[in-house]
């Protein structure tokens, strides 16, 4: 028998009836949970037989039954479910720390990354650099973990995870690659070598714009060491969280399928328009890139940004006339978004920091939702031609 696709995985994997025959896991809106013996007890806290013990601890069954499913998508042998995409990269990182090792930041990384790496990890006395994949070798010091986005905010960049992988492996680093942008059904980084992969759920994996949760899959070995700053942090998701992105996750596959489809409309209509000067999506880039794209990418995902060429109180202007688009932070839900990462994600960074990483005031980048194209399209056209 074939192995299933992902839009049936995504609706059945991890799920089981529980005895009343619900379809899915019931919300168990509960903080803690009692035992009929003190045996029984010790027998679920020491791991010897699954149950409920302290929804702290990760144990509640709503979660249970999320992360069983997350970790199908993406191939991994355990999945662990945060309170935020932050919560779960700062986990993680934190489990890589080690007294005289180096953490590594690759390439083009959110805004709220580089603070973590630029300002709070080095508070605590870890150090950290950000490299470019020819520079790890430089890095010096013993090298604990590489992190990566792909494809990269806001630039939309794509970075080869096989070849990162094998030379952060060679210094006996581990990999982790945020694959919010691409999604599971997009990108599967553990089959090129990574080694663990984050998610702000927040994003497609929520899809809706009404949660806030985040996501690290990967090894079960790995895993228990982050599971563990998770549980003294207290960053485990809230159950009702669970929940709703159980909901959301049975829909993942043709959600993230309609974002492609539109991304890809609205990219070469930008690409033809007089007024942009530059469209940033994977499906445009060329040489080595694009042959990473064709071996690493199944879907081109739902983001575009483009270059707009007045200032940033023009782009501002442009952005502002626009109807449909919400002037939203965040990505990856069902409406429209667009920003201006000079004024967002990307604000706390000094100028010359923006500029040196092609963060204009005139960058421009759009979260394509689940409307027509032709709408989204006849609302840029206006915007851009400086219609009402």
């Amino acid at each position: 028998m074939r192995p299933p696709g992902p839009s049936t995985r995504c609706v059945h994997a991890g799920d089981e009836l529980d005895p009343l025959g619900a379809l899915t896991r019931p919300l168990y809106a509960h903080s803690t949970f009692g035992f009929t013996s003190t045996a029984r007890l010790l027998d679920v806290v020491e791991g010897r037989v699954e149950g409920a013990f302290y929804s702290r601890y990760g144990s509640n069954p709503t979660v249970v039954a999320l992360e069983r499913k997350l970790a199908d998508l993406e191939g991994a042998e355990r999945a662990l479910a945060f309170g935020s995409g932050m919560a779960a990269i700062s986990a993680c990182l934190l489990a890589c720390a080690q007294e005289g090792g180096t953490i590594a930041g690759l390439g083009g990384l959110y805004g709220g990354t580089l603070e973590l790496l630029r300002d709070r990890l080095p508070s605590l006395g870890i150090r950290t650099v950000l490299a470019t994949e020819p520079g790890l070798e430089a890095v010096g010091g013993d090298l604990r973990a590489v992190l990566l986005e792909t494809p990269t905010n806001p630039l939309l960049d794509v970075a080869d995870i096989a070849a990162i992988a094998r030379r952060a492996h060679a210094l006996g680093a581990i990999v982790i690659v945020d694959n919010t942008f691409a999604t599971p059904i997009n990108q599967n980084p553990l089959e090129h070598g990574a080694d663990v992969v984050v998610h702000s759920a927040t994003k497609y994996l929520g899809g809706h714009s009404d949660l806030t949760g985040g996501a690290v899959m990967g090894p079960s070995a790995l895993l228990e060491r982050i599971a563990a700053w998770r549980l003294s942090l207290g960053q485990v998701a809230a159950p009702e969280t669970a929940f709703l992105l159980q909901r959301s996750l049975r829909t993942l596959a043709v959600r993230v399928e309609a974002h492609n489809a539109r991304a890809a409309a609205v990219a070469a209509f930008l690409a033809g328009h007089p007024k942009v000067l530059e469209v940033r999506h994977p499906a445009f880039l060329t040489g080595a890139a694009a042959e990473v794209v064709a071996r690493q990418m199944r879907g081109h995902g739902g983001m575009v940004s483009f270059v707009h060429p007045g200032s940033a109180e023009e782009t501002a202007a442009m952005v502002d006339r626009l109807r449909i688009f919400a002037i939203a932070a965040s990505l990856g839900g069902i409406e429209s978004l667009v920003t201006q990462p000079a004024v967002t994600s990307h604000r706390e960074l000094g100028e010359d920091e923006r500029r040196e990483s092609g963060i204009g005031g005139g960058l421009v980048r759009l979260s394509i939702g689940l409307e027509d194209a032709e709408d989204l399209i006849a609302d840029l056209d206006a915007a851009l031609s400086g219609g009402s």
